[in-house]
């Protein structure tokens, strides 16, 4: 039986949602200038029903386009590039973690408070879940990478060098300009949140990939 679509119960139209959720995801833009620009657009909302309506739908969206694109996902098998980013969550230290392709396609998100061998392997096994092992593995020289991937007999896809993960450090930048306008983040959870549905709107814009690949 499909479940029926949470948007149904809401007078507004699905398209405003999606707009305003895009917005706010996409571009470094702050509840009250995603606000503004639908003011522009004859649409008169609060920032709080825009905040209401990134946690209602956000997730739901992101789940949608994963789905659109879930065929491409055999060409990520290829070659991944990982990753991580240094984040605050109330003042302290976390790390972001990405799997990203080799047309710049963001795979996975994780966030840990550590950066180590465990930490590793619970990243790589989230990634691996659904497309499986990639032919090959880029990583930097982070030791808990080669430990990780030693332990789940993958050490030899593994390709270390300057310059080679330049992909996923532009993912990363991509991601740190949204952050700036966030301003900071107070729960893992909300990170965690956040950066899978940006990494999929973020797919979503990925020229360098189509629908039909």
């Amino acid at each position: 039986m499909t479940k029926p679509s949470p948007i149904k119960y809401f007078k507004t139209s699905p398209e405003i949602f999606r707009l305003a959720v895009m917005l706010y995801v996409r571009f470094p833009l702050s509840l009250r200038n995603v606000e503004d620009l639908l003011h522009e657009r004859g649409v008169d909302v609060s920032h709080e029903t825009v905040r209401y309506w990134w946690h209602r739908f956000g997730p739901m969206f992101a789940s949608e386009i994963r789905k659109r694109r879930i065929q491409g996902m055999k060409f990520s098998r290829w070659r991944w590039l990982l990753d991580e980013m240094f984040v605050k969550i109330n003042g302290e230290r976390h790390y972001l973690w990405r799997a990203v392709d080799q047309e710049g396609e963001v795979l996975e998100s994780y966030v840990t408070k550590r950066r180590d061998k465990k930490a590793a392997l619970k990243f790589l096994s989230k990634a691996m879940r659904k497309p499986g092992r990639p032919k090959a593995i880029v990583t930097d020289r982070l030791r808990p990478y080669g430990a990780a991937l030693k332990e789940i007999g993958a050490r030899l896809r593994q390709e270390t060098g300057r310059g080679l993960i330049n992909r996923a450090e532009f993912a990363h930048l991509q991601f740190r300009r949204r952050e700036r306008a966030l301003l900071w983040f107070r729960r893992g959870q909300s990170l965690q949140k956040f950066a899978s549905v940006h990494a999929s709107v973020s797919n979503h814009f990925n020229r360098e990939r189509s629908l039909s690949s």
